[in-house]
């Protein structure tokens, strides 16, 4: 059965990109985003090809598990004609792509993803990341060892673990199938958009109820708002709903729409890249599947940056810890510079400090019990002496203290 639903798609070079590495593909059952790598000519190629390979899904199944085996194949043989090209064009050596690709069976979407592209579901005014992304720094979430918002920033956040490239004829591909219903609004977006657009306001966008075309314009606006520092592909998908059914010719966008952007330059000299000894300089990665060992440096370098980081907090918290205590010293010290006169049971004290306490610290002590008795006292002078009198300095306090005396005591 054909889908029955809308659709829309859309690609944009982004803010900082010279070209767009990106394809995205909507057609009757077919929806497929790919997000291609390996430098100016290699990522234009590799989703290019990618979406010619999986273009001949976009067809009814008869079952999900038909089609889920279908995807699977086709993402095996995109890898082995991505190796075949390259061996035909050196030059292109390095090249891969993400390919997130929906199909839709009856009441199911069958799913197969390779990558850091990602597909979403909004169903009942909430937002699920569907896919999970094939990238170091998701390991490193996994694992408890960074939070979901480190992950946004973190360094290393492009370089993925798996990917379709020139390397391995064998991908491990992520496939699974899942039941839909009316009202579903499918997303399938490249980076360029999870990367800048966080999923609170991509789930604003999506609850407004526009139409396809729309609602992928107004995410697309909001990437290139966040500075796009990528090419950004969005393909969005409604199962039903209000808007007309999906009709006519299948959408192409990005590198794949353009049948120029597969022509490959000529191949031009430079340095040797770690993973191939003859990789043109335009064709240094923007993200590349590690090798083996250069994972375990990562995750070593990664140590390192989290016990720097830990270091840069204790240092920090050490200096703010300093200033607190220098702080409370320099304080402290100063009340011991006050003086004012006072009570204890029975007697005319002077007290050094303020009357003031932190808690139980009390910031005053007895500097000097007098021999001047309260009972000695005029009724005003003993009620003024106990409410206390501050003093400029220990010499003023004295001198209060010689005002307090009986007249009799002061002469002798």
């Amino acid at each position: 059965m054909v889908f029955q639903g809308s659709s829309a798609a859309i690609s944009h070079t982004g803010k900082v990109r010279s070209n767009n590495q990106d394809s995205g593909y909507a057609g009757s059952n077919l929806f497929v985003v790919a997000d291609g790598m390996g430098g100016h000519a290699g990522g234009d190629v590799a989703s290019s090809l990618a979406i010619g390979r999986l273009t001949e899904l976009d067809q009814p199944f008869p079952s999900p598990t038909e089609a889920e085996h279908a995807i699977r194949d086709a993402l095996a043989d995109t890898a082995t004609e991505l190796i075949d090209t390259v061996g035909r064009r050196p030059e292109l050596a390095g090249m891969g792509t993400t390919v997130s690709a929906l199909v839709m069976v009856d009441d199911y979407a069958v799913i197969g993803h390779i990558g850091d592209s990602r597909i979403y579901l909004y169903r009942d005014d909430t937002l699920t990341q569907i896919t999970a992304d094939h990238t170091f720094v998701q390991r490193l979430v996994d694992s408890g060892r960074i939070t979901p918002e480190e992950a946004r920033y973190h360094p290393r956040r492009s370089v993925l673990m798996r990917v379709l490239g020139d390397m391995d004829p064998d991908p491990e591909v992520d496939s699974f199938i899942m039941p839909t219903q009316d009202g579903d609004r499918w997303l399938l977006c490249s980076d360029g958009l999870s990367g800048v657009v966080d999923d609170a306001h991509t789930a604003k966008t999506l609850a407004l109820g526009m139409p396809p075309a729309r609602t992928a314009d107004a995410l697309l606006k909001q990437a290139l708002d966040g500075g796009a520092p990528d090419n950004v592909t969005v393909v969005l998908v409604d199962v039903g709903g209000q808007h007309p059914v999906f009709i006519g010719t299948p959408t192409i966008v990005g590198s794949a729409s353009n049948p120029s952007g597969v022509v490959v330059p000529a191949a031009r000299t430079g340095r040797a890249g770690w993973l191939h000894h003859a990789r043109q300089v335009a064709n240094e990665p923007t993200h590349f599947e590690p090798a083996a060992e250069f994972l375990e440096e990562l995750i070593e370098e990664d140590r390192r940056r989290a016990r720097r980081r830990r270091l840069g907090w204790l240092a920090a918290l050490i200096i703010v810890l300093a200033g607190l205590g220098f702080g409370l010293y320099a304080g402290y010290a100063w009340t011991q510079t006050r003086y004012y006169v006072g009570t204890d049971e029975n007697s005319v004290v002077i007290y050094r400090g303020i009357q003031q306490s932190i808690g139980p610290l009390s910031l005053s002590t007895v500097y000097e019990d007098t021999d001047v008795e309260l009972a000695e006292l005029s009724e005003f002078d003993r009620q003024t002496v106990e409410a206390t009198i501050s003093a400029s300095s220990l010499d003023d306090a004295q001198r209060i203290v010689d005002r307090l005396r009986p007249a009799e005591e002061a002469s002798g």
